[in-house]
């Protein structure tokens, strides 16, 4: 089951009625069994509605796609959403839970709280996780990136469980997060979590940037489900053979994903 995280840059009613564009966005989305998409604005959902019809219109047979929304979310008037477009032939949501962030004394300190989603697994040795997106404010990153582990604290005491991805635009890397605020960050130095896409990784689609701001961590209880080595940014430029103007047009940002381990089969 391959899992995704991708921030589609502004990602609307426009972007799905550009017959340029749609097509692409519908390609990437369909290589994902899951995927989040980051930068959101369709308070209407017409733009989900839209992605989800065209794929269910030219799917492979037997996939049947789907979607959870979040509320616009952030402190002013500029708000974005979480969105999961997800294979319901294969995951069903099993719980959702928006992040209130309102811990005493640490109030609001996201800027987008992430929307949480519990899968329950017809296909995979996991049987049932939960996927914690967030898109970071850039100049509060290394605090937001921080309050994640208090999000994981909150989700494992409300589910009773620690199969847990937080994914999503960290922006965990460059200007924003240099190595020495990294250490300090608790999802990086407690080591029950594993940060599938590496440091060196470049997950931006512009060619005046070379950052790892797309990651994928995982706890250890979920990382022994995980394929190994299949943590990655997919390259949708050097895939589908796009110029630099038609790769911007869809994102400044790859997607990154990571696989998870198929049932096992036993032989009779």
């Amino acid at each position: 089951m391959k899992i995704a995280s991708f921030n589609a840059r502004r990602f609307g009613l426009k972007k799905c009625s550009d017959n340029k564009v749609f097509p692409i966005i519908t390609k990437i989305v369909s290589r994902y069994d899951i995927i989040v998409i980051l930068e959101v604005f369709d308070s209407k959902e017409k733009a989900a509605k839209k992605l989800v019809e065209e794929l269910n219109s030219t799917c492979k047979e037997g996939a049947s796609y789907n979607y959870a929304l979040s509320k616009p979310l952030g402190r002013n008037e500029y708000k974005e959403q979480y969105l999961f477009i997800f294979r319901e032939d294969l995951v069903k949501i099993k719980d959702i839970y928006q992040y209130e962030d309102m811990q005493p004394g640490d109030e609001d300190s996201f800027a987008r709280e992430p929307f949480i989603v519990r899968f329950e697994s017809k296909k995979t040795a996991l049987k049932d996780f939960v996927l914690i997106p967030v898109h970071t404010t850039p100049k509060d990153s290394v605090q937001e990136i921080d309050e994640l582990y208090d999000v994981y604290l909150h989700v494992k005491e409300k589910w009773g469980t620690q199969n847990i991805m937080l994914l999503g635009d960290f922006n965990a890397d460059g200007a924003y997060v240099s190595g020495k605020k990294m250490k300090k960050i608790r999802l990086r130095s407690d080591t029950d979590f594993h940060w599938l896409i590496d440091d060196n990784k470049d997950t931006t689609a512009t060619n005046t940037t070379d950052c790892s701001y797309d990651r994928i961590v995982v706890h250890d209880d979920m990382f022994q489900h995980i394929i190994p080595e299949s943590a990655t940014p997919f390259n949708f430029q050097e895939e589908y053979k796009l110029t630099d103007q038609e790769t911007l047009a869809v994102s400044d940002h790859y997607p990154v994903e990571v696989e998870l381990k198929p049932k096992s089969t036993k032989k009779k």
